[in-house]
């Protein structure tokens, strides 16, 4: 279902009258100011403001995260890579810090250099050809990150939360100035829109989209209920019954199951593809914590995994990805695993309290899914004495018992800009205009939705895999409005596109590349004085280039086109 917001003209004006006769006048002075206003603390958000100084601007972080670096560093240390030769200027320069930092000895605290795998997704974790590590713990994207902020002596103000009921400013279709929940005023020339959810960009008035789109919307083949696709590990292969008495349906529908129906095929809904933590665990007897039981552990909740084991089903440890120091970045895998299917469906529009409710439910059905298979009895006995091994890292997330601190969110608004990139442009049937970036990895959607067949089993949908043959241009179009709504703001993470498209978009490395492009369009903005929509596409491109950054698709030796 298509949601748009539009602004309203009402909110607005009261908006405005509430600015000029509080916060202008009694906060005037108080007021920050910068060239550039970035608000979001995402790697997307590190280096948007990283390029604005070196554009020669001032600029200023507002941040409702305490870490900095998003999915980064909160997990996510098994690089998406795709075609890493596409991966240019700042992200590459990340990437190269991070080989840096494994080139220390004292790098490797809990096993050798040497023991190390050196695997990565499709490419060598450790590129001695192009100076990279694509691989690598937590903490160590975190210091990446922190390092950047303090050599080009960023500000940053942390645990800033947008005020988004009135919170911002809108004059004559320009964003004027923010307020943050703790009374803090922002005020900018342009503004840039870093977040994973978007808000920003939905306070002042600017059109998105939640959900799935028809297939039809956009002539796209992989959009909408996808109902039968079996391209991953992720669908049941087994016939499992989704009732609490095995076969019967009067005895009620077992918890992480819907009793609804999945939708027409190719239809379009509000549903969005699943989250879930990346947690970072250990197998070093030194190095781990016990997996903590959850409150309100209900095993119940898992009675669909113990039967996928009574069934056969033996893949628990496929996606337990090694990372330096006999650590993991673990990822969903198959089809009863850490994404908790259906339990963000309102997450993008919620409130801040219903958000962090949100969170705490996928932390809650993380840790009683991994206390599960280490202490179930019904948990394969092979499988049980492997996973009591693990536990969670020690040295990682210290400050929160060891959990991540940020959700995958793998989807939540979507602008609807100058431009929406589509499966059509990633795979190269329609042109892509003005590029300031490339993406590469497949078109990846996690599961939607988890329902009950028409045979009486169940089973997920929603769950897409298809490559984009080569790499792809994205168009500045995409990190725009429309013209009509706001000139001044650019959306590097929230970008305008395709549910299925933003399903190859929402990489890391990709974020990090359109946070520098969209910085790189605020300064050109600024210095001449134009509109966002109205940026010198020759001037940006140069720019762009002479960052390094990679607008067409390279060829290099050793490397799949």
């Amino acid at each position: 279902m298509k949601r748009m917001k539009t602004i309203n003209i009402v909110t607005v004006i009261a908006s405005l009258v509430f600015f000029s006769c509080n916060s202008a006048g009694e906060k005037e002075g108080e007021a920050i100011t910068a060239d550039i206003v970035i608000y979001g603390g995402t790697s997307a958000a590190v280096t948007a403001a990283v390029q604005a100084k070196k554009m020669g601007k001032s600029v200023v972080m507002v941040s409702p995260d305490t870490h900095l670096g998003g999915l980064s560093s909160g997990g996510l240390g098994f690089t998406d890579t795709g075609n890493k030769t596409v991966i240019g200027g700042l992200s590459r320069e990340f990437y190269h810090r991070v080989w840096m930092h494994y080139n220390q000895p004292e790098a490797w605290k809990w096993q050798e250099k040497s023991e190390y795998g050196n695997k990565g997704q499709g490419t060598a974790a450790m590129d001695s050809v192009y100076k990279t590590m694509w691989i690598f713990e937590p903490h160590v994207a975190e210091q990446v990150f922190e390092d950047f902020v303090k050599e080009y002596e960023i500000q940053v103000f942390r645990d800033e939360w947008l005020k988004r009921e009135d919170g911002v400013v809108v004059e004559n279709g320009r964003i004027v100035a923010m307020e943050t929940l703790s009374g803090k005023l922002f005020r900018g020339k342009v503004f840039i829109d870093a977040t994973y959810e978007g808000d920003l960009m939905a306070a002042a008035g600017v059109s998105y989209d939640v959900g799935r789109e028809s297939a039809d919307t956009y002539n796209e083949k992989w959009n909408g209920v996808q109902k039968g696709v079996k391209q991953h590990k992720h669908y049941f292969a087994y016939d499992i019954s989704p009732y609490k008495v095995a076969g019967d349906s009067s005895s009620g529908v077992l918890p992480e199951v819907s009793a609804g129906p999945p939708g027409e095929q190719l239809a379009g809904d509000d549903k969005i593809q699943a989250y879930c933590f990346r947690t970072c665990m250990s197998n070093h007897p030194e190095n781990r914590v016990p997996f903590p039981k959850p409150e309100g552990y209900d095993p119940q909740r898992y009675e669909l995994l113990a039967r996928l084991f009574e069934a056969g089903w033996r893949e628990w440890f496929e996606k337990f990805d090694m990372i330096p120091n006999r650590k993991t970045d673990t990822n969903n895998h198959g089809p009863f695993s850490s994404d908790y299917i259906g339990g963000n469906y309102d997450y993008p529009e919620a409130s801040y309290e219903r958000r962090r409710e949100i969170i705490k439910e996928h932390e809650n059905y993380q840790k009683g899914l991994l206390w599960f298979v280490a202490n179930d009895p019904r948990v394969p006995a092979e499988i049980q004495s492997e996973m009591k091994k693990w536990g969670l890292a020690k040295d990682e997330f210290t400050d929160n018992g060891n959990w991540p601190h940020q959700l995958y969110i793998r989807e939540a608004r979507r602008m609807m800009g100058e431009f929406v990139t589509t499966e059509n442009e990633l795979l190269k049937r329609s042109p892509v205009p003005m590029p300031v970036g490339m993406g590469s990895y497949a078109m990846d959607s996690h599961n939607v939705q988890r329902y009950i067949t028409p045979e009486g089993y169940v089973q997920n949908e929603g769950d897409i895999g298809v490559s984009t043959k080569g790499p792809y241009a994205i168009s500045y179009g995409s990190l725009v409005p429309k013209a009509e709504e706001c000139t001044n703001l650019l959306v590097p993470v929230c970008v305008s596109s395709s549910h299925i498209a933003y399903g190859s978009i929402r990489m890391e490395p990709v974020f990090m590349i359109l946070g520098q492009s969209a910085a790189t369009a605020a300064a050109i903005a600024i210095d001449d004085q134009v509109n966002v929509q109205e940026v010198n596409y020759d001037k940006l491109r140069k720019q762009l280039l002479e960052d390094k950054m990679v607008l067409e698709s390279p060829s290099a030796p050793g490397q799949k086109p």
